[in-house]
């Protein structure tokens, strides 16, 4: 990787990042103190260093052509002929002359565009202007600008500029392209088919869109039934057999995986055309939020044990995290390392518990004795929070009958091909399906890594329990059927460590399945259950289908290729295989683009159709094996990486 300037070091570009005040002060924090004491540091946190530098350029460039600009504004009869407004004006800044991006804050002003920063010292030098000529005309102000009580002008603009937030045309492009293909599939694949397959979904789509209420409350009560959704879906498979074996497509064994196949392609219609157009939704909705007119107190708890190699970096990304009333408690769980004595070390600025090892939800639960907080955060050990993520989390407890909030967790360790999977994963994940949840109020997972809830809720849902091995799904759930609203914020990121061997993967994922389906059994009396609102007709019949079905289908469909090829149907495979790998591919170019992240990302997509995806699913498999004979499920960790 080049950078920038190859005499300037990764120490310098550090420091001056810092001094900027740009980019995350946890990850530059953190970075620094590598560096400092002779560590190596990730590909991701140089390609991460190289990108905020080449923005610190950009802007101090900027702002010197501001400065220029706004000299010649103080004196016009210098240069009578010079108008750089004029040029470009839709595609650049007016002051500065630079490219308006579209991950940067602008202002319209007088039919011209502005960076804010940039906006600022134009305003100031109008002002000064106004006052050495007199005769200079008022500066008109946009008729949609009325002034409010105590909001500076600039601050009032952008505001309103904010109000009327847009959806991004290049995700309606890209959502356009994928229905298209969709349709195309349909078409293509199975005859008709496939098109009932798709109008099928069409109108559960349709259904689930028109029946969402405004989400006040998850209650709902009527007599104990299957939601709609779960009799649809389950009924569908032997619809779809029947209209086969009536058309005597295909009989015995390829009848019924050619059915399962249908009923495949039935739900990946559904869910792309139903949380593709949520997620693009979600991502203008969350411009809207706006500042509390007082911040709450947040508490936030990190439960720790052996995490000696961690746990500095967490404490000190928590301590620059900029929120104006916020405690730090870290609880030390019996750890057998050194992890007590570093935490201690920040005991001045950090509340410091030691107990006997009991366990994470034990742990949570003794910080909440401490925490005085009116919400609780909750971060692990070795996650790095972002800057300005407690704020962000703070602006989606602005609904009052929100109780609790999700974070969007980044994998920084991105430095081979699992590591890779595992972030486009999780970024897919929580850009499309959770922003789908999150239109119904009805997330079902507020991550450890970076999840928060009113205190107050959570003690009266049960606060954590330990007899699961995924507390945080746990809590989750319980806080559900309270009949709250579980929102997500894709702005409060914290960044964590994903495993990096195919050991340590294994036991991540196999406490975490193993943990899924004890909640799901735990909580199963809401598939029967009306009264849990959309929890009930949406949002755990969709976790029973992704944790149980989707795995075994998946694998089916596999056979079912399998069996195409010995047929020699070696185009019709070549075909659907990269119809899929093409959606597939869509689909995180879209995710990409909502959370600006790694473009390189993208190049991974291919995995999660073939490779990393039937790992996943054998895991699983596995797991709902392990479950269904009873044996004993254990807690397992990743090992830990210091950098």
């Amino acid at each position: 990787m080049k950078f920038v300037d190859s005499n300037v070091t990764l120490l310098e570009i550090v420091k001056k990042l810092q001094e900027a005040e740009m980019g995350d002060s946890g990850r530059l924090s953190y970075i620094l103190h590598s560096l400092e004491t002779g560590k190596k540091i990730y590909e991701s946190d140089k390609e991460y260093l190289n990108e905020k530098h080449l923005q610190l350029q950009k802007t101090q460039s900027g702002k010197k052509n501001a400065e220029k600009q706004n000299l010649k504004l103080l004196n016009p009869i210098a240069e009578p002929h010079s108008n750089p407004v004029l040029i470009d004006r839709m595609h650049k800044c007016s002051s500065c002359g630079n490219e308006l991006c579209l991950d940067e804050q602008t202002v319209r002003y007088h039919d011209k565009w502005f960076h804010v920063a940039c906006f600022g010292s134009v305003l100031k030098a109008e002002s000064a202007l106004s006052q050495v000529t007199p005769v200079v005309e008022e500066p008109h102000v946009e008729p949609s600008l009325v002034e409010e009580p105590g909001i500076k002008p600039i601050e009032q603009i952008i505001r309103t500029e904010t109000r009327r937030a847009k959806a991004d045309p290049v995700l309606v492009l890209l959502a356009s392209i994928i229905f298209a293909l969709l349709v195309i599939t349909a078409y293509s694949m199975l005859s008709y088919l496939s098109l009932v397959a798709i109008s099928v979904a069409a109108v559960m789509v349709f259904y689930h869109i028109i029946s969402r209420k405004e989400p006040k409350s998850q209650y709902s009560y009527g007599r104990r039934s299957v939601s709609s959704y779960s009799v649809m879906v389950m009924i569908m498979p032997f619809v779809l057999g029947t209209i086969i074996a009536y058309d005597g497509y295909v009989s015995g064994i390829a009848g019924i995986i050619q059915t399962i196949f249908v009923w495949c392609l039935l739900l990946s219609f559904w869910q792309t055309m139903l949380f593709v157009p949520l997620a693009i939704r979600s991502v203008s909705l969350e411009s809207l939020l706006k500042e509390p007119d007082l911040y709450p107190k947040i508490s936030v708890l990190v439960p720790a044990y052996n995490e000696e190699k961690v746990i500095r970096t967490t404490i000190e990304s928590l301590l620059s995290t900029d929120y104006p009333d916020k405690e730090i408690i870290v609880i030390d769980d019996g750890s057998k390392d050194k992890t007590l004595e570093i935490a201690s070390h920040y005991k001045d600025k950090v509340k410091v518990i030691h107990k006997e090892n009991g366990g994470k939800a034990s742990a949570l639960n003794t910080g909440m004795l401490y925490a005085t907080g009116s919400i609780i955060t909750i971060l692990d050990a070795d996650t790095i929070i972002g800057h300005t993520a407690l704020k962000h989390i703070a602006k989606s407890f602005s609904n009052e009958n929100v109780a609790a909030v999700a974070g969007n967790i980044k994998i920084r360790n991105r430095i081979n091909c699992l590591t890779w999977c595992q972030a486009l994963e999780y970024l897919s994940g929580i850009q499309i399906m959770r922003r789908g949840l999150d239109y119904f109020g009805a997330i079902t997972i507020v991550p450890g890594a970076l999840g928060a809830f009113k205190k107050k809720k959570l003690e009266e849902a049960g606060a954590y329990h330990k007899d699961t091995l995924v507390e945080d799904f746990d809590a989750t759930m319980k806080v559900l059927r309270s009949g709250m609203i579980i929102s997500g914020s894709n702005m409060a990121t914290a960044y964590t460590q994903a495993p990096q061997k195919l050991y340590d993967f294994y036991k991540q994922r196999k406490r975490w399945y193993r943990g899924n389906l004890q909640v799901l059994r735990r909580h199963s009396d809401i598939l029967l259950n009306p009264r849990f609102g959309y929890l009930h007709k949406f949002s755990y019949p969709l976790l029973v289908i992704h944790m149980l079905v989707i795995p075994t289908t998946s694998l089916l469909v596999l056979v079912f290729a399998v069996y195409q090829l010995f047929l020699g149907n070696y185009s019709y495979v070549a075909f659907v295989l990269g119809m899929f790998i093409i959606l597939q591919y869509l689909l995180s170019a879209m995710a990409v683009r909502m959370d600006k992240d790694d473009k390189k990302m993208i190049l991974y997509s291919v995995f999660l159709v073939i490779g990393y995806k039937q790992l996943t699913d054998i895991l699983q498999l596995k797991a709902i094996f392990e479950e269904f004979v009873g044996l004993k499920a254990k807690w397992t960790s990743a090992q830990r990486v210091q950098q």
